[in-house]
């Protein structure tokens, strides 16, 4: 049997089978998948969540993992949505991006692996950071509203 690791708010993260990625895989589009499974990025300005100002959480598009609230998001002018902390620092994983003479910090999701975007440290206080995002990469649940079924089971379809 498979031992459940759990985050400190209480989501699973136990890393998704590879059939069970695949599956929801197929709910996506092309875009989306370029972003999250190529660690592809959308461009400037034209992503669906950068201008949204609801209340409410921003979820993994793949797995449904809670991984920014509404309160942390910023405008940066990069064109990208921009946040100054993760839902939880667990639901997500950095990794050391470099291409030529650019080093960088990516950012995936813990369960899933999918590529979100980057983190550079010139954001505002309280953190200083700027999480830079793919909208292809999330999914926005306005705040009331329940987290796909995914988001607590690794083994749900969503």
């Amino acid at each position: 049997m498979t031992s459940v690791t759990r985050s400190a708010t209480g989501y699973d993260l136990s890393p998704l089978a590879p059939e069970v990625r695949e599956r929801l895989a197929q709910k996506l589009t092309p875009e989306e998948r370029h972003v999250l499974f190529d660690h592809g990025t959308e461009a400037p300005f034209c992503g669906t969540l950068l201008n949204n100002k609801q209340e409410g959480t921003y979820v993994c598009r793949l797995c449904g993992l809670p991984l920014f609230k509404s309160g942390t998001k910023f405008e940066s002018g990069t064109g990208w949505p921009s946040f100054t902390e993760p839902f939880d620092r667990e639901h997500i994983r950095e990794v050391r991006d470099t291409i030529q003479w650019l080093v960088r910090t990516e950012v995936r999701c813990q369960r899933c692996d999918g590529h979100l975007g980057h983190v550079f440290p010139d954001g505002p206080p309280p953190t200083g950071l700027r999480y830079c995002l793919n909208s292809a990469s999330l999914e926005f649940v306005p705040a009331g509203q329940p987290l796909p079924a995914s988001a607590s089971t690794p083994d749900s379809t969503g």
